[in-house]
Formats: structure tokens, sequence, C-alpha cells
């Protein structure tokens, strides 16, 4: 599979973390799509259908975790990796708690961001 193929979806509240990490992606050969509505993410998960979800934690009306754990419930979604970013500091633990397959600490590394992004993608 070309790596060009790969889409990714990234969900964040902050307009500007969308932008920075949708660059970056784009200039790695990742095709990106960006969510800042959490209440829209399942649906544009769906019809998206990503390889990978980078996501916030702490976003309004509905946080990363919630979303998590009804993406990791639902059958169509459930496999999908998900790679979670928090500048929370027990944002790991409530992470893996949730069912994430990665986490990264808020403010990141870009070579962070796309290492641990192929790491899960080559799996």
């Amino acid at each position: 599979m070309e790596m060009n193929n790969q889409k990714i979806m990234i969900c964040d509240d902050d307009a500007g973390i969308l932008e920075v990490l949708e660059m970056m992606l784009e200039m790695e050969g990742f095709s990106v799509s960006t969510e800042s509505n959490s209440t829209n993410l399942l649906k544009e998960i769906a019809h998206v259908k990503p390889d990978l979800l980078l996501m916030d934690l702490w976003m309004p009306v509905l946080s990363g975790d919630q979303l998590l754990r009804t993406i990791r419930t639902t059958t169509e979604f459930e496999k999908l990796p998900v790679i979670i970013f928090s500048a929370s500091v027990d944002g790991s633990e409530i992470a893996k708690d949730a069912g994430s397959d990665g986490f990264i600490a808020k403010p990141f590394d870009m070579d962070n961001v796309s290492n641990t992004i192929r790491q899960l993608l080559a799996k």
C-alpha cells in the first residue's frame, strides 16, 4: 500500500494545532482530514474512513476519552488505530484506559508524532 494513500483524521478544538498538524503530515505524504467539533467526529470517521485517528483528550462537549470509548464499542470503528494527545499529566493513563493505541504529550514534537503514526500504521 502506498504511503500517500493513508488517511489521517485529526480532531482537536484548537484550530492552530489542526493547522500545524495538517501541514506537517501532508508534507510527510499523508492525506489529512481535520475536525474541530468533537460532536461531528463519529459521522466524519464513517464518511472519511481514515487509517488512523489523532485526537485531543480535552475537548468541549465530547472529550477524547468519551469518543474513544464509543469508537471501541462500535463494530465499524473498533479496529481503528487511535492516538490521543494531551497536555494533561495523567493523559496517558486516561487514554490507555479508554483504549488508545498511542499517546503523545503536548506540546508535541513533530518527529515523535510522525514516528508514532508510522509505527501504528506499520502494524
